[in-house]
Parts: structure tokens; sequence; C-alpha cells
């Protein structure tokens, strides 16, 4: 019997046939948006976030920097894999609350044709891959200038499993969290609390920078820090919209709200530095940016524009002035500021979303039967529960690692910097 064009081609190789449950129910608008949008999200560690540290330290730690966010990409995407997908979002049988099963251990049951809602499942994977590669390296920016290479690996592979993994089960992957109500729509819980929070921790256990507060030298590259932060604010879109997993309105109000309070809180620290300090600095209006993005990242899926006006100027301002004290006033070395700006922002966009999901203000509306004042307590209780649960965690995982190889750097490393005592390299060479 003859062979139809198509038949050939399938039998040679040249097209697949989707089974029949994927040709069903895929949706190619929604695929194609998350497919994007996991393309953006990388792009805000590799290269946006990389080069917003990098540009923020000294000149002899500016690869080290580099390095961490890099090795960190390389080192979660494994672990993802391996199993960190498979307790995120597995099904956990009676433990299901707090941490999911081992059932797709190695993407096990991840195959072409396996769907997660209207997307491939390989997407989905891909997608939540990219939140567990920024997340904890974020953190590098509480304890830049001062990690050891070895110690940075191995906290890096414990706290992601220890920490990340159980937090995002709780609030996306059917845990108690989400069963309690609380509205996290893109991470400030999972993603910005719980790196703020293990920041601090850090900042704290491992000691400050010699010479801070007063003798500690200025970001050595500030344009390097707003390209960096450009890329952040364009890869941010695949973070909020991306996560409606959706092509639909969801997804253009979370990037429209994205826009307008990254927008807002930029101009807000700008405007309060000029205040205090007489002139508008390049590095406050580049941090209000990424303090406005971590504030509306929880409710970007939830709240209207005014929603999103509210938050970053809220953002701008009151990040600003924890920035300030935990410098001036507490005197603790977050070395770029991940708690004030990340952590801050995450407790504050994700206790207003209960406020401003009401559709009073803009917003999707609050669930069926659930006041605001309910939303709210729920809110609150997420925050607390994340925030001690990182810190304690994270303060245990420190004192393990440094039980096994040195995590602070000495004196004389700190001299020759990081990059020299950790790899070996300059990232400058003048003739």
């Amino acid at each position: 019997m003859k062979q139809s064009k198509l038949t050939t081609l399938v039998t040679l190789g040249l097209l697949a046939l989707p089974s029949a449950a994927l040709a069903q129910n895929l949706s190619a608008g929604d695929t194609s948006w998350v497919l994007t949008s996991t393309a953006l999200v990388l792009f805000m560690t590799l290269p946006g976030l990389s080069l917003f540290y990098a540009g923020l330290v000294g000149s002899r730690n500016v690869l080290s920097v580099l390095m961490q966010c890099f090795a960190i990409a390389c080192l979660a995407s494994i672990l993802w894999v391996l199993y960190g997908y498979s307790l995120a979002f597995g099904d956990g049988g009676d433990a299901n609350q707090w941490i999911g099963g081992g059932a797709n251990l190695f993407l096990a049951e991840v195959t072409r044709g396996s769907m997660s809602g209207a997307i491939p499942e390989t997407v989905f994977v891909m997608f939540q891959m990219t939140f567990a590669i920024i997340t904890p390296a974020l953190i590098v920016g509480g304890f830049a200038e001062r990690m050891r290479f070895p110690g940075l690996l191995l906290f890096s592979a414990l706290w992601l499993t220890l920490v990340y993994l159980p937090v995002c089960h709780w609030v996306w992957g059917g845990g108690w969290l989400v069963d309690l109500g609380v509205m996290d729509f893109a991470g400030g819980l999972v993603v910005h609390l719980t790196a703020g929070a293990a920041a601090l921790t850090a900042a704290i256990l491992m000691g400050s920078r010699e010479g801070f507060p007063k003798r500690l030298l200025p970001p050595h590259n500030l344009p390097m820090s707003v390209t960096g932060a450009g890329m952040l604010w364009v890869g941010w879109f695949g973070f909020n919209a991306g996560s409606a997993i959706a092509a639909n309105g969801d997804a253009g109000m979370a990037m429209l709200v994205t826009h307008i309070s990254a927008a807002v809180a930029s101009l807000t620290w700008m405007v309060a530095e000029w205040l205090r300090y007489g002139k508008p600095k390049v590095l406050g209006i580049i941090t209000g940016m990424v303090a406005g993005l971590g504030s509306i990242t929880p409710a970007s899926g939830f709240v209207g524009p005014l929603g999103a006006i509210v938050i970053g100027f809220s953002a701008g301002l009151l990040c600003f002035i924890v920035t300030n004290a935990m410098k001036q006033k507490f005197m603790i070395d977050d070395s770029l500021d991940v708690f004030a700006v990340h952590g801050i922002g995450g407790i504050l966009g994700t206790i207003l979303c209960g406020v401003f999901v009401a559709q009073a203000f803009g917003g999707a509306g609050l669930p069926d039967g659930v006041s605001m004042t309910a939303q709210l307590e729920a809110q609150v209780i997420g925050v607390v529960a994340v925030l001690i649960w990182t810190v304690v965690v994270t303060a245990i995982v420190i004192k393990l690692v440094g039980l096994i190889t040195p995590v602070r750097s000495n004196a004389e490393e700190d001299l020759v910097g990081l990059d020299n005592s950790q790899h070996q390299e300059s990232g400058y060479r003048f003739l």
C-alpha cells in the first residue's frame, strides 16, 4: 500500500506525532508563552542578576560573584532533575502537606506526552527550574565578597533541598499553605522571602567584611549593574506574567502591574535618596526598581493598577528605610541588601496582596466566602511560617557546612580578593 507523505515523514523520524492526550489538551498559545517566560526567567539570572551583583562588588571580587551565580545555575538545574521537581510538586501521600513524594525522581514520569494543564509537563518542569535557580543565586548578595567557593556549593545544595523545596511545596505544590488560602502568585514567599531571610541569616553568622561600614569600597562598575538591572526588569515579565501558566488576562494584568510597580518604586527610592543626601543616585534608582519588582511579585496575578501603584510606592520607601537602618543602625553587613530589598519586599507584597486583591481596589476579587480580614490573616501566617523556617534551617545549614569545609574567607583571602584566592583569575588586567 502506498504511504502518504505524512506517514513517510513519521517513519523516517522527521516528524513526531503527538500522543492523543497531548494533541487533545495542548494549548499552543499557552505553551509558547511559558516557553518564552522560561527563557526570560533564566535571562534574569544569567546574565541579569550576575551583572547586577558583579558591578556592585569590588573589582577583585567581580569574577567570584559571576562564578557563583553561574555555578548555582548549573547545580540547581541538576538537583531539580534528580529530586527537586519531585519533592516540590510530587504527591507526598500522608506527608503531602509538607513535602512531595519520590515518584518523579530523575523525572521518571515526565515524558513527551505528559501534560501539566494545557502545556507539556516538560515545559512546566523547566519553567519551575528557573525559579529554583534564581532563588539561591539571590542569596549570593548577602555574603558577597566573603564566602569561599567550596562552602558556597555545599551551602547552595543543602539550602535548596531543605529550605526551597519544602516552601515551594507548601505554597505551590499542594501543601498546607495553599490549603490555608495563602496567595503568592509568583514567589513573594517562595523566592524573595526565603532568599532575603537566608541572606540576613548568613550575613549575621558569617560576620562583616573588613572595613564595614566606614571603609568599604564603593561599587566598582555601576554601568555593569545598570545593564544587569535592565535585564532583570525585562526578565521579570517572564517571572510574574509567566506564572499565569497561560496566555490570558491574568498574564496580561501581571505584566502590567509588574511594570507599574517597578517604575513607581524606582522613582520613590530616587526621590527619597535625593531628599536625604542631596543628589539622585544611579544605584538608588536601580535598587528601587528591584524593590518594586520583588514586592509586586506575590500580588502580580491578583491586584490591579491601583494596587501596583500603592505597592510600588510602599516598596520604594520602606525598602529604602530598611536598607539604611540595616547598615547604619543595626550594623549588619548584608552586602548587597538582599533582605532589605527582597525579604522586606516579599513580606510587604504578600501582605498588601490580601488588601488589594479586593475588587473594590481593582483586584481579581477575594475567594468566595473569604473576608479581607481572613485573607490578611492567612497572608501573615504564610509570612511568619516561611520566615521562621528559613532562618532556622539556614542557620543549621551554615553550621553544618562549616563542619565540613571553611565557609568564611580568611583575612589573607579577603586582602587579595576572592577572584584570585578562589579561582586564580582576575576580572581586569591593566597593562
